[in-house]
């Protein structure tokens, strides 16, 4: 399941996973959008389904994790892709705001860690639960407060999950990466190196 996946990145990141023989669901609050996204992976033989979710709401992310794991026989990932990046400088920040997208890029991953970790534990296995943040976890940029604020959290509850979930779930999907937990990874074509 890949939240926030009917456009950008969250679209790019559904279409990679079915050349693996993944079956993806594209959740996603516009879910005329994320039925296109999952219609245009079928077109070319894969399996996908839309899965309207509001990543806010603590119920509703549990919900399309459990009707994910139902329509596809089982559940195995989460990608926790959703997010919103207004501009809004220092002074423009109204608290309507902070709570909005806190709630969106904040909350909306630490609902997707508890929904995977509650049908992880149901099905019997564990799974891999992959958060995305950006470079604006390691550096700040004009207009940008909210925003960056909110990855440098998720930076953070990767960490904190990565001990918490250990015994359970591992980050990043795929066999290769099995002994890789809790870290950052910058991919950002080489605009910061650490």
């Amino acid at each position: 399941m890949v939240t926030g996946g009917c456009q950008g990145i969250g679209e790019a990141i559904c279409k990679r996973p079915v050349k693996d023989g993944f079956v993806i669901s594209v959740a996603d609050l516009n879910e005329e959008n994320a039925t296109k996204v999952a219609k245009s992976i079928n077109k070319n033989g894969s399996n996908a389904i839309a899965v309207k979710v509001d990543v806010a709401d603590r119920e509703s992310a549990f919900a399309a994790v459990k009707e994910t794991s139902t329509k596809l026989g089982g559940f195995d990932v989460i990608v926790n892709n959703a997010g919103v990046g207004p501009i809004t400088t220092i002074e423009t920040i109204t608290p309507e705001q902070f709570d909005s997208v806190y709630r969106i890029n904040v909350a909306g991953v630490l609902w997707g860690i508890q929904a995977a970790q509650k049908i992880f534990k149901e099905l019997g296995h564990g799974g891999k639960i992959i958060n995305a943040t950006s470079q604006a976890e390691v550096v700040g940029n004009l207009g940008l407060a909210l925003y960056y604020g909110t990855k440098f959290a998720i930076r953070e509850i990767n960490q904190v999950a990565a001990r918490d979930l250990a015994a359970e779930v591992s980050f990043l999907a795929g066999p290769d990466s099995n002994y890789m937990t809790g870290q950052t990874l910058i991919i950002d074509g080489g605009m910061q190196f650490h």
